[in-house]
């Protein structure tokens, strides 16, 4: 029988054997880690917390349900309310005001958890700013946030706020209650509850945990640690989910909140309701249990998978140390080692691409040797070619100092502005130059033609000292001013040539204006002279091979009579890098 792995592909036999293991592996790591993490870790935690809440629970409700009961008896007082209802003069109204003053400041010295006392009532006494006990005008109730609650009720707690004291402000939670004798309200009494005590209560021995105290109205009392604000946690509030007794629910996370675990205690008879919010990253993180089970899996699949590895690995290991060897030794035009085969599946693609692969790398050592020869042919006759314009040059150069000392002043400016041209053509080799050498290129180009025409021909240049210092591929303006000349005033004796030179969009706008013949009639006599042609299309082709068709030429009949000339180039404020400048 012959070995499968010399026949069947590869990718089947390893990555199907390994598939249905890790498939095992995950459905068995996914199925533990959902069964304990979802009912035990969860259960556990509700239950210990839900313990610890009802037990806050009643001592909390225990203190506050005392402040209530204090407030009750105090507001039924005989002696608060013959205070508070009968007429005396000035003196028996102080002497019973220090008199309740005292009951009351006995109260607060009595039960530490009181911060002070306020009397809201008709014409208080004035009083010391600093007591404990207060005497305000009923008339200042209403700039108090919890007047408003006591609308419609006899009593309130208010959420926590700042009191003065002598150390400061001092944060408290206050209960409200009305006075009424006989059907007649007479006043408010206010005890100032200490909000420092009552957090210590909601914290106990976790000063990590996250706690929120709710009031029967479903107002945020009191609350400790870091409470997310999400909209689920706020539709929860406002719902009928915290008048049960106990429970919990999962909260999801939006935005830069976290999944949580929000367990809940209320008590029968208690008008307030605990909250614990604890992060479910938090509940997880302490999986022991867990992390043994998915470690004791991952063992057992580690060693299966190495067991399989070692296996499979034997039998593809042999014809890929052949291959590394074959590859190790290779030589182009030398002995190599030859491949099996006998090999059908991956391995045998894998041999027959290496064998083409070499065919190829000696097809293209031969090529690189051929195009080698024909590189150092064409640098000869680079350097060659360059020998003929420096000859020009420096011909031109002694023919100008032949001109000037025959007292030939018009042949020699002419023939010095030939050799500018020349220069600035040459350019040392360079295809980008300044569009200042560009524009003195032309300048030169027309001084020529200017005294040649003599007082025929007029041009301007316009462009400005930022403009000239961009740079441009060499000799592009020359071929267009030359057409103007040579096809748009043919047989004229007069001419005109404006160059204009902008940035717009970011691109350099270069416009040739001329009054000469137009495009037709120029396209109608090119027949009889061909100057200009090759030149124009040697810049379109350059420009397009440099730049692409986001650049180019545009030739156009002027409304006034002429051509005009349109040249769109990026703006380039340095010569491209492959550019020998």
């Amino acid at each position: 029988m012959k070995n499968p792995f010399k026949k069947f592909r590869i990718d089947h036999l390893f990555f199907r054997s390994f598939a249905g293991l890790i498939v095992v592996v995950l459905a068995c790591s996914v199925w533990a880690s959902y069964s304990i993490s979802s009912k035990e870790l969860v259960q556990t935690t509700f239950q210990y917390q839900q313990k610890l809440l009802d037990e806050l629970n009643n001592e909390i409700s225990t203190r506050l349900v005392t402040i209530e009961q204090i407030s009750l008896s105090t507001s039924r007082d005989n002696e608060l309310i013959t205070f508070l209802t009968s007429k005396q003069d000035e003196f028996d109204r102080y002497r019973r005001s220090m008199s309740v003053e005292k009951a009351l400041a006995n109260l607060t010295y009595s039960i530490p958890l009181i911060q002070g006392i306020d009397l809201y009532m008709n014409r208080p006494l004035q009083g010391d700013a600093k007591s404990y006990i207060q005497f305000r005008d009923i008339a200042d109730l209403n700039n108090q946030s919890f007047a408003q609650l006591l609308t419609g009720n006899d009593f309130t707690w208010s959420i926590e706020h700042l009191i003065p004291s002598f150390q400061g402000d001092v944060p408290v939670l206050s209960f409200a209650r009305k006075i009424v004798y006989d059907d007649k309200y007479l006043g408010v009494l206010v005890i100032h509850v200490k909000a420092d005590q009552i957090r210590a209560l909601l914290t106990g021995h976790s000063t990590e945990s996250n706690r929120l105290m709710i009031d029967s109205r479903g107002e945020q009392f009191l609350k400790i640690g870091r409470i997310p604000d999400h909209n689920e946690l706020s539709n929860w509030i406002g719902s009928d989910a915290k008048q049960k007794q106990s429970g919990y629910i999962r909260i999801q996370g939006s935005g830069e909140t976290v999944d949580s675990l929000l367990v809940y205690s209320k008590l029968v008879d208690s008008n307030w309701t605990l909250v614990e919010i604890t992060p479910w990253q938090q509940i997880t993180a302490g999986s022991f249990r867990l992390a043994e089970v998915i470690g004791l899996i991952g063992i057992a699949a580690v060693l299966l998978t190495l067991i399989l590895t070692h296996i499979l690995s034997r039998q593809f290991t042999k014809p890929i140390k052949k291959l590394v060897s074959a590859m190790g030794v290779y030589s182009v035009g030398g002995n190599n080692v030859e491949l099996p085969h006998d090999y059908e599946n991956e391995f045998g693609y894998l041999f027959s691409g290496y064998r083409k692969q070499n065919e190829r790398i000696e097809e293209l050592y031969l090529s690189l040797q051929r195009r080698y020869e024909q590189q150092r042919k064409a640098e000869i006759e680079a350097l060659q070619a360059n020998i003929n314009p420096h000859f020009l040059y420096n011909t031109l150069d002694q023919l100008n100092w032949m001109a000037i000392e025959a007292g030939q002043d018009e042949i020699s400016r002419i023939l010095e502005l030939m050799g500018r041209m020349f220069r600035i053509g040459l350019s040392n080799g360079a295809a980008f130059i300044t569009i200042e050498e560009e524009l003195m290129h032309i300048e030169s180009y027309l001084e020529i033609q200017q005294l040649r025409w003599r007082t025929g021909l007029d041009y301007t240049v316009e462009a400005s000292p930022d403009i000239r210092k961009l740079f441009i591929p060499k000799l592009t303006l020359q071929p267009f001013v030359e057409n103007a000349i040579v096809h748009g005033f043919n047989m004229r004796s007069q001419g005109r040539i404006d160059i204009r030179l902008a940035l717009a969009d970011s691109s350099l706008h270069i416009t040739i204006d001329d009054n000469g013949i137009g495009l037709q009639q120029a396209v109608d006599k090119q027949h009889k002279r061909k100057t200009g042609g090759y030149g124009i299309r040697n810049v379109k082709e350059r420009i397009a091979g440099y730049f692409g068709g986001g650049y180019g030429v545009t030739l156009m009949e002027r409304e006034e009579g002429g051509t005009r000339v349109l040249i769109r180039l990026p703006m380039l404020e340095v010569p491209p890098v492959n550019d020998p400048l």
